[in-house]
C-alpha cells in the first residue's frame, strides 16, 4: 500500500470522525437549550440558549474549514512526510476519542460555553467520573491534542488556524469553573485537589 493511499484513508477517517462529534456536540447543545437553565457565569451567558448564536457559530466554523482548506506552501521528503502521517495519526485520533468520551460521560449534564459565559442546568449534577477523573476538563484537552495532531496529519491552513485558536478554549475552562464552584461549593475543591485541570497526573 502506498503512502499516498494510506494518507488518504487516515485523512478521510479523521475528517468522517470529527464531523461525527460535531454533530454529537451539536445534538447536546440542542438538547440543552431544552433544558431549564440553572446558575451563570459570565455577562453573555444568555447567548448560549439563542439559536442565532449557534447558527452564525456553525457557519463560521464551516466557512474556514472549506475556505481555508488549502494546503500549506510545503516541500516534505516522503520520510518527513511519513513521520507527520504517524505523529498526526497518534495525536489526532486519541485526541478526538478522548473529547468524545468526555462528551458521552457528561450526557444530559453537556452544555456549551464561551470565555465570556457558561450555563449550568437547573438539576445540574457534577461529573467526575470516567475521563472527568483524569482531569477536570478532557474535552479541552481532548480538543487542542486533536487540533495540534489535524496540523500534522492534514497540512492546510484551516488545520493551522484551528492549532493557533484552540488553546483559547482552555479561557472557557475559567467561566465554568466559577459556575461550578458556586454551584457545589465543598464538593467542587475537594474534586479540584483530586484532579489537576488540564495536565493528567504521572504518579
Amino acid at each position: 500500500m502506498s503512502l499516498g493511499l494510506v494518507q488518504t484513508i487516515l485523512r478521510w477517517a479523521g475528517g468522517l470522525l470529527a464531523y461525527t462529534t460535531l454533530g454529537v456536540l451539536l445534538y447536546g447543545i440542542w438538547r440543552g437549550t431544552h433544558r431549564q437553565a440553572g446558575r451563570t457565569s459570565g455577562r453573555s451567558a444568555a447567548l448560549l440558549r439563542s439559536p442565532l448564536f449557534y447558527f452564525l457559530a456553525t457557519a463560521c466554523f464551516l466557512f474556514i474549514s472549506i475556505f481555508f482548506w488549502k494546503p500549506l506552501p510545503l516541500n516534505l521528503s516522503p520520510a518527513a512526510r511519513l513521520a507527520c502521517l504517524a505523529a498526526g495519526t497518534l495525536v489526532y485520533f486519541p485526541g478526538m476519542a478522548f473529547l468524545l468520551w468526555a462528551r458521552l460521560a457528561l450526557g444530559k449534564m453537556y452544555f456549551v460555553s464561551t470565555g465570556f459565559g457558561a450555563q449550568l442546568y437547573a438539576d445540574h449534577n457534577l461529573v467526575t467520573g470516567g475521563p472527568f477523573a483524569i482531569v477536570r476538563h478532557p474535552m479541552y484537552l481532548g480538543l487542542v491534542t486533536a487540533a495540534l495532531g489535524s496540523l500534522l496529519l492534514y497540512q492546510t491552513w484551516t488545520a493551522l488556524a484551528f492549532a493557533i485558536f484552540a488553546p483559547f478554549v482552555l479561557l472557557r475552562a475559567r467561566r465554568e469553573e466559577q459556575a461550578l464552584a458556586a454551584e457545589f461549593g465543598e464538593q467542587w475543591r475537594e474534586y479540584c485537589k483530586r484532579v489537576p485541570a488540564f495536565f493528567p497526573r504521572l504518579w
